[in-house]
């Protein structure tokens, strides 16, 4: 049984399509053991309060040094003992310390088709913003492993979602959610679960 700890920030809707999809077993052999936040006002974590999930808020403006708080992050996750880490919509840059612990077994959704709009600066509207603006006609969301880049890891999943005239990034945002991430992030979770992936020369496959 995979243990899955899932880290976020804001509303957790990401988080919620995972809790279905171990609910409706589109995710096998998967346990989420626990929700962490950097914002106590998050409402992942009622999310999680309402399905009785272990959660709980690590916030760097509780520490005096942001290496307590890195020491404090990857203590709570040791402590519940996570096979795999799931990023959805964790707005804090995880401590090197904790990818090097927890090496391929970090993963981050990301709304975009990387390596087209992603990095530093990329995150939330923004990507939908800069999207809008170049004019691009196909978005979508990537999920890859964690590394020590902004959004340079090996990629797993990406789903392709077009954009419509008239589009918002309120509105594309919107889209981008319901037709890629909430689909590729549980389907990458229960690839890891089964032993689905290999790693080849640094990029992934479905085996």
């Amino acid at each position: 049984m995979l243990r899955v700890v899932v880290l976020v920030s804001g509303g957790g809707t990401n988080l919620q399509a995972i809790i279905d999809a171990v609910d409706n077993g589109e995710i096998t052999n998967t346990e989420i053991v626990g929700v962490i936040s950097n914002n106590k006002n998050a409402y992942a974590l009622e999310r999680a309060k309402a399905k009785g999930i272990p959660n709980q808020c690590i916030s760097p403006k509780d520490y005096e040094t942001r290496a307590e708080f890195n020491d404090a992050l990857l203590h709570a996750v040791d402590e519940m003992k996570a096979d795999l880490l799931v990023l959805a919509g964790f707005l804090v840059v995880i401590p090197e310390k904790m990818i090097e612990q927890y090496r391929n077994r970090i993963i981050n959704i990301h709304p975009s088709l990387i390596p087209s709009f992603c990095g530093t600066g990329f995150y939330g509207l923004k990507v939908h913003e800069a999207a809008l603006e170049k004019g691009v006609k196909v978005v979508g969301a990537t999920v890859h492993f964690v590394d020590e880049g902004t959004d340079t890891g090996a990629i797993i999943l990406q789903k392709a979602v077009a954009v419509e005239k008239g589009d918002t990034p309120e509105l594309l945002q919107r889209r981008v959610m319901e037709q890629a991430e909430w689909k590729i992030l549980p389907k990458a979770i229960d690839l890891i679960a089964n032993d689905k992936l290999e790693m080849i020369d640094g990029k992934v496959w479905i085996k």
